[in-house]
């Protein structure tokens, strides 16, 4: 079985830093990608960032440089680092890491860790 989990979510003020963690454990061939998505309340979850193993990252349109995703690779752990925070990054963030077992590819979520941007 393989847990994928979130920390570091809160309630930050505008124009704030936050950086979220995401860890994975248990039983997996590797995780090879890594990444974050978000849902903000009554809105489709939406992408936010993804990284290969080897560093290699893509963001969203939207990003334009506000956010930052790397990764601990040797230690299944992943970052996302937000800054300059706004009121519309207020939202449940999500974690996923893709295994690959030279085979196919397997998909794991977190449950969540929610973001608050307000004064």
């Amino acid at each position: 079985q393989v847990q994928v989990e979130e920390s570091g979510g809160g309630l930050v003020q505008p124009g704030g830093s936050l950086r979220l963690s995401c860890a994975a454990s248990g039983k997996f061939s590797s995780i090879n990608y890594m990444g974050w998505y978000r849902q903000a309340s009554g809105k489709e979850r939406e992408m936010v960032a993804g990284i290969w193993r080897g560093g290699s990252a893509t963001y969203a349109d939207w990003v334009k440089g506000r956010l930052t995703i790397s990764t601990d690779s040797a230690k299944n752990i992943w970052y996302l680092e937000m800054n300059d925070l706004k009121s519309e990054d207020t939202a449940v963030y999500y974690c996923h890491g893709d295994d690959w077992d030279g085979n196919s590819w397997t998909r794991y979520w977190g449950k969540g860790t929610l973001v608050t941007v307000s004064s």
